[in-house]
């Protein structure tokens, strides 16, 4: 039998961080090699799947359910039993993993705690390191701090009462361009999941919990596929028992709408569940749908609730799979931070939050997401009112259930029609967004809400939906590009005048503008926003 092929020579192109020997350690950096040299060149083809899939669609303007996988959908099977970390996920929390942030989360009375590597987090090369540091040093509790700037000390309650954490690497279309191999970049998908399971798979074993995972933009069940033979190649690595690492994925294309039974099968003995995530999933219909005319135009986004005939078509498929597969089934998030000066506007939004978890609970799904720990004990109560002294719902198998292929596409059963004040909000939200991911910030206050990069996802492809559809607004205005230049023209006006010339002067301002009117207005629509937003953003 000829050796193994060496691995390639791992090269950091970065400024040294504080305690980063810590976190690039001569062993994880060959660990991240060795799945670079072995996954990265299927990465590539499933990238340039993407592609293929998304011209078919163009031209078919519609999607069904796979002819070629049916044997999948009929078969008798389940996937592998939740560990006893896992099976009660009534509540998660989703932040990124900066210190202050680790420390609320884990203390924040959630059962589970979304670390993001992903869409709440701007991949500067310092995020992506101390992040990961954050990560061991909580494991370790040795994460205590004071804020500088407010004197508040942070400490970890006990063990028995901290979150479980399930990490999210970035997604496959991404890269990291500090870490290099073969004279490219590598995946950023494989950097983040390789550094963390190296350093904490054992950590996490001993103390009875394991290396859990999101998985993030998933789009077919061949991609889910890679996933699992890199979980089986990286445990046999660092010799721990095959299935201990858990991956619950993310249902937020509308391509893996179709194939959730699929990627369940695909990582069978490593799933734990699925997510609707809802402004990834309408940035993934207007991507893909773009151009199949007026009937796949959606309205404003506020106005796409989980109510929609589509998004109820896919929240119960979604409910329906898990527990047919023994899966959990995890709901989408709630948003809204609370506010220290409105009393009434926080009963509104908690009022409103409570009737969001309430109807999935009632549907059937066994957790949540919120973003704020003030948010957690009304997601509980809910949630607690269905399940009582059970940790799920699996059980509850809603076989009444029946979703044809085309009901999860019907977007013109929304009534609803784009505005201008919709058109005015996405200007603003995008710009206000995109301004602070340059900055190297991904989870954002904007307007109440705790915005992370789905929302400029939505917010610029809307726009270039719009214009493109010839959409008229209820004013009696047609979009366009003009339209939009000038809008975005007032509002960075109207920016400079909220925080004054000095502030604005410090931020990226004008940069933001420019690159949200790049991608919303270029008629070769960019894949992912943060593609070209990675070449400006700093560190």
């Amino acid at each position: 039998m000829s050796a193994p092929a060496p691995s390639p020579l791992a090269i950091v192109d970065a400024e040294p961080l504080p305690r980063q020997d810590e976190v690039l350690t001569e062993a994880a950096l060959a660990f991240v090699a060795e799945l670079h040299r072995r996954f990265a060149p299927r990465r590539a083809e499933l990238l340039a799947r993407r592609g293929e899939r998304r011209a078919e669609i163009a031209r078919t303007s519609t999607l069904d359910f796979l002819p070629d996988t049916a044997q999948v959908r009929e078969g008798d099977w389940k996937v592998a039993p939740a560990p006893a970390a896992l099976n009660d996920r009534r509540v998660e929390i989703t932040g990124p993993t900066d210190r202050k942030m680790t420390i609320n989360a884990l203390n924040s009375g959630a059962k589970v705690w979304l670390a993001d590597f992903e869409d709440a987090s701007a991949p500067t090369w310092e995020n992506v390191v101390l992040g990961q540091l954050n990560l061991i040093d909580a494991y370790e509790r040795r994460i205590d701090f004071t804020d500088a700037r407010t004197g508040k000390a942070y400490a970890l309650k006990s063990a028995d009462q901290l979150a479980t954490v399930v990490m999210r690497p970035r997604g496959w279309h991404l890269e990291e361009r500090h870490l290099r191999f073969e004279g490219g970049p590598a995946s950023g998908s494989l950097v983040d999941f390789g550094l963390y399971f190296f350093h904490n798979a054992q950590r996490l074993i001993d103390l009875g919990k394991g290396p859990y995972f999101y998985l993030p933009k998933t789009e077919s069940h061949l991609e889910a596929r890679l996933w699992n033979d890199i979980f089986v190649f990286a445990q046999d690595y660092v010799g721990i028992p095959q299935g201990t690492v858990r991956a619950t994925v993310l249902i937020e294309t509308i391509t893996a709408a179709y194939e959730m039974e699929e990627i369940l099968f695909e990582l069978k003995d490593h799933a734990a569940g699925l997510n609707a995530g809802r402004w990834d999933y309408l940035f993934s219909i207007v991507k893909n749908f773009r151009d199949g005319g007026e009937k796949f135009v959606l309205p404003d986004r506020n106005a796409v609730t989980m109510t929609a005939p589509f998004m109820r078509a896919y929240t119960e498929l979604l409910v329906r799979t898990c527990h047919k597969r023994g899966a959990h089934a995890i709901g989408g998030m709630a948003a809204f931070i609370p506010s220290r000066k409105d009393a009434e506007a926080n009963r509104i939004a908690f009022e409103k939050v409570k009737a969001d978890k309430d109807r999935e609970a009632n549907d059937g799904f066994d957790g949540s997401w919120v973003a704020h720990p003030d948010l957690v004990p009304i997601a509980m109560a809910s949630f607690d009112a269905v399940l009582g002294e059970k940790p799920n719902q699996k059980d509850r198998l809603r076989e009444d259930v029946s979703v044809a292929p085309g009901d999860l596409i019907a977007i013109d059963s929304l009534d609803a029609k784009p505005t201008y004040e919709g058109l005015r909000n996405a200007v603003q939200v995008g710009t206000r967004y995109i301004e602070a991911w340059l900055r190297g910030l991904g989870a954002v206050g904007i307007f109440g809400l705790m915005e992370d990069a789905a929302t400029a996802e939505i917010s610029r492809s809307q726009i270039w939906q719009w214009i493109n559809a010839g959409v008229v607004f209820e004013n009696g205005e047609l979009a366009t590009a003009e339209l939009t230049r000038k809008i975005a023209a007032e509002e960075l006006e109207a920016i400079r005048t909220e925080v004054g010339d000095e502030a604005f002067a410090a931020g990226k301002w004008q940069q933001a503008h420019d690159l949200l009117l790049q991608v919303s207005l270029d008629a070769d629509y960019a894949d992912f926003l943060t593609l070209p937003a990675y070449d400006q953003l700093v560190g």
